[in-house]
């Protein structure tokens, strides 16, 4: 009787939600555009932003059809980290960051010793997101920001970036045209979403201007600074690589599980060449199992959970953690 009336309850507020976003819909597509640009207007006008900067973002606004950009978007490969990787971070990669490891040697370390995070991790994140610069965006910002609310499949989201935006344009002075993004509104080549920017956007060479589109050390100032309040520790790594024994209980895998190196290595983990764990008892650390038992194993430590805050997927981390491995070793001169 209990699990009948559940049913029903749950059906009853899927039934409501189903309604709810249909009439949102509904009421959404009887409004033109330009309409929608008007409420949005008054929305803004509202939030204390100058009616000057309104009226000459406004006049530039066009309709954007992101689904046309989505359509071509490329897909993950569904695959193990043994085919992901080598696809995400190709030999060529490792070539390019390494050289750019070694032309932008003295920047990276100067702002890796500001903001407590190591150059190959900044350069690494770099590559993984934005290609090493080559995909920065190129749209206009808030035609796509203002279209994608309108569409209103993420309407209170997208919405408060075009705010965001419009501080961006208010606080720092940049031009409308210059505010370019992607179709899903991250902007520049740390891929910063509008509100990101507002908040972690750094000017690394003290040029009075965030730069996050040209300028190299505002790129990577504002990498190192996202990291750094993500909680990164500029004197410990991300992790390792690791084996696990036969019936070992798989159930231990999971980031809300943490124990100290003696720990795991009382349950029989080893090291990747089948080694003894590190013998120290300061660190509390997770298993994580990307592809299950028959894949690889890690084991993680607080700078891989600050490259999850960024994106909330181990593919994403350990491709970061990858390449700056490949990075590190051999080293470079």
């Amino acid at each position: 009787m209990v699990w009948k009336t559940l049913g029903a309850v749950f059906a009853a507020a899927v039934l409501s939600g189903s309604l709810q976003i249909a009439v949102a819909q509904e009421s959404q597509e009887s409004q033109s555009f330009t309409q929608y640009l008007d409420s949005l207007k008054s929305d803004a006008k509202a939030q204390g932003i100058d009616s000057t900067t309104l009226d000459s973002v406004f006049a530039k606004i066009k309709p954007f059809k992101r689904a046309v950009f989505a359509d071509k978007a490329p897909s993950e490969p569904k695959s193990s980290l043994e085919t992901y990787l080598p696809h995400v971070v190709p030999e060529w990669k490792v070539e390019k960051a390494r050289s750019l490891f070694k032309t932008h040697r003295a920047e990276l370390e100067a702002i890796g010793s500001k903001y407590g995070v190591q150059p190959r991790f900044i350069l690494a994140l770099w590559g993984i997101i934005a290609d090493f610069g080559t995909d920065s965006g190129h749209l206009p910002l808030f035609s796509v920001l203002a279209s994608s609310a309108y569409e209103g499949e993420r309407e209170a989201f997208f919405k408060e970036q075009f705010f965001a935006a419009l501080a961006i344009l208010e606080r720092d002075s940049i031009d409308f045209d210059a505010l370019k993004g992607s179709w899903t509104g991250t902007i520049g080549q740390t891929q910063f979403t509008p509100s990101q920017y507002l908040k972690f956007a750094q000017d690394g060479d003290g040029d009075g201007k965030r730069d996050i589109w040209n300028n190299t050390q505002d790129i990577f100032a504002s990498l190192a600074y996202y990291l750094q309040q993500a909680g990164w520790q500029g004197d410990g790594t991300w992790g390792r690589q690791v084996q696990i024994p036969k019936a070992f209980d798989t159930s231990l895998a999971s980031l809300g599980v943490k124990k100290t190196f003696s720990q795991w290595s009382s349950l029989g983990v080893t090291r990747f060449d089948g080694s003894k764990l590190p013998a120290r008892e300061d660190m509390q650390i997770s298993l994580i199992l990307p592809d299950g038992e028959k894949g690889r194993k890690y084991l993680i430590y607080d700078n891989y959970r600050a490259l999850l805050k960024w994106q909330e997927s181990d593919y994403f981390a350990i491709s970061v953690t990858y390449l700056s491995e490949r990075i590190k070793y051999p080293a470079i001169k």
